[in-house]
């Protein structure tokens, strides 16, 4: 028992509290580089992008593994930018608005892109449209994905930063040590607020991404079947 637990014998549930969190960070953390890396290959195997797979940096900060699947998003963003911009050049002008339009079929849009996606990989597949039309013509890439970028911004920024992902494995003790320095009350109680507060986000946006992600791989299955 640390020396401040006699002023503040509240700090062991506080610091079990702390360790609970940081556990649930790091899972949503990790299911992103998960789905990431989901995405990716369907991108590649699909869309004929030459992505690369991203792993968790075991000995690095959450900033850092924040990073690496930001930058990761970015890349297959550009690369959706440039299916995008070749659908845009290749289609007629009202198709084109029929692909960005909320209230048209998935069907229908998919046969849109079937007509072009040969001309823009060479070959023409009902995956690879479905692909195209579940990533470009939707607000995956605008809203869902650009959202977990955001709030992945904002926990790097933070407080909790810093933290080295490793920490878990060393302990409560050693967790509240590495992230605080310290363990006083106060020190304590910003930290599960930070938590807290960047939890309720991330979780969402991981859930909505993780969502998005499963639903563009079954509509490929069932475009395979």
């Amino acid at each position: 028992m640390a020396q401040s637990d006699f002023l503040y014998p509240e700090n062991p549930k506080r610091r079990q509290e702390v360790n609970r969190l940081h556990q649930q960070l790091l899972d949503c953390l990790s299911d992103s580089f998960d789905v990431t890396n989901k995405l990716t290959e369907v991108l590649n195997t699909h869309l004929g992008c030459r992505l690369a797979f991203i792993e968790m940096k075991r000995d690095g900060t959450i900033k850092e593994n924040c990073d690496i699947i930001i930058q990761a998003i970015m890349k297959i963003q550009k690369e959706l930018q440039k299916v995008d911009e070749a659908l845009k050049d290749k289609l007629e002008p009202t198709l084109y608005r029929k692909l960005q339009d909320i209230k048209e079929r998935e069907t229908e849009k998919i046969a849109i892109v079937q007509k072009v996606i040969s001309v823009i990989l060479g070959e023409a597949t009902s995956a690879a449209s479905a692909v195209a039309v579940k990533l470009v013509g939707s607000n995956i890439t605008t809203g869902i994905i650009n959202k977990l970028v955001t709030v992945l911004a904002q926990i790097g920024a933070s407080l909790l930063g810093s933290i080295g992902v490793a920490v878990l494995g060393l302990g409560i003790d050693m967790i509240v040590r590495a992230i605080l320095g310290a363990v006083e009350k106060t020190q304590l109680q910003a930290a599960i607020k930070s938590y807290e507060k960047h939890l309720v986000e991330f979780k969402s946006a991981s859930e909505k991404y993780n969502h998005a992600i499963t639903e563009v791989t079954n509509l490929v299955k069932h475009q395979m079947k």
